[in-house]
């Protein structure tokens, strides 16, 4: 089954109390901190909530296989999914300041936020400097808020050291992730041209497919007391989702519509985001034109002009065309691997639908 909406409104409504909680704690350190945890906590706002969504649906696909159907909420995975998602806002804040990115969801980053805090509020100093300062805080003011969230619903769950075992792993493999994500940014004409597909693979294994479908998935069905039969299954089923989840987005970030995706056309191409796709753009063109799309990748002052002929070029040597025929194969992949496991039929059902969901979207 779905996520009921009320299971989303109950990870909603608890990331509200236990943000309100903070709110009170930061109000005996004064108003400065009120702001600021304020500003953290609108960084919550919107989303899709994907990976609290992948967490309760593999809690349930355990959860349901043994009670036949008989769903209850688990306050142990409503906080992990809460959790998660208060995680990846961090993450979000982070990675725009790597990016020095303007816009997150259409509305302004927290960095830039935070700068124009600084502006409004007449103090002395760079505004910029301190937006970024402030900003790298509050996204670890939010992993910390996170791991609270976390230990706070597992204290009783029984299945809580499996639980914080994948949760652990996950923390690590995303840093490592953004990290492989700006070195090849940086190595790329370092790196011989036959290597570039599979550092791309992997900086999107890493970042973004681990993290964003599979350790949610597996952080839920954990909690349900999932064997190893029922985690091999979905580890199976939420790898190539997630891959597929990542390249699409790695598409978006070239081909999107800005009054979609709420960032602006082909910011991948101005960030100089080394991805599958540009990856597979670079083999198959000849040596002129991948000379002069090298030359092009990177520079945060392209034009539309130059943004369209980056996009004619990409789609122009079939790499669009092979990204979206891998993302097809991915979703294929991870349908198999839920036959023949003793999971509920429902949740199974569900986990589909939002691996289609995620696959097929625009934004």
């Amino acid at each position: 089954m779905r996520p009921s909406a009320d299971m989303i409104a109950s990870v909603s409504q608890r990331m509200e109390r236990f943000v309100e909680d903070r709110l009170a704690d930061a109000g005996e350190l004064g108003a400065d901190a009120v702001a600021f945890t304020r500003a953290a906590a609108s960084t919550l706002d919107g989303g899709k909530r994907l990976r609290a969504r992948f967490c309760l649906t593999g809690w349930q696909a355990v959860a349901n296989a043994e009670s036949g159907g008989r769903n209850a909420d688990d306050d142990g995975v409503i906080a992990a999914a809460g959790a998660l998602e208060i995680f990846h806002a961090a993450a979000l804040v982070h990675d725009d300041i790597i990016d020095n990115s303007d816009t997150r969801r259409g509305r302004p980053a927290a960095h830039r936020a935070l700068e124009r805090h600084h502006t409004d509020a007449g103090w002395s100093g760079n505004p910029a400097t301190f937006g970024r300062s402030a900003a790298i805080l509050l996204g670890d003011l939010l992993v910390a808020w996170s791991d609270d969230l976390l230990e706070g619903g597992l204290r009783d769950a029984p299945h809580a050291a499996a639980a914080r075992v994948e949760y652990a792993r996950m923390r690590r493999d995303v840093t490592l992730g953004q990290y492989l994500d700006i070195v090849e940014e940086v190595a790329a004409a370092t790196v011989p041209d036959a290597d570039h597909a599979e550092r791309a693979l992997r900086v999107a294994t890493y970042k973004s497919a681990r993290y964003s479908v599979q350790q949610p998935l597996l952080i839920g069905a954990a909690l349900a007391g999932a064997d190893a039969a029922q985690l091999a299954a979905l580890e199976a089923f939420g790898l190539p989702v997630g891959l597929a989840f990542q390249l699409r987005d790695d598409v978006l970030g070239v081909f999107g519509d800005a009054a979609v995706t709420g960032k602006p056309s082909g910011d991948d191409l101005r960030e100089g985001k080394r991805t599958l796709l540009i990856a597979y753009a670079r083999e198959a063109l000849p040596q002129g034109a991948r000379r002069a799309m090298d030359e092009l990748l990177g520079d945060p002052d392209l034009d539309d002009e130059q943004v369209a002929f980056l996009q004619r070029t990409i789609t122009d040597s079939g790499a669009l065309a092979r990204v979206e025929g891998l993302i097809a194969d991915y979703a294929t992949a991870a349908d198999r691997a839920l036959r023949a496991v003793h999971l509920d039929n429902a949740a199974v059902g569900s986990l589909r639908d939002l691996a289609r969901a995620a696959v097929a979207r625009a934004s």
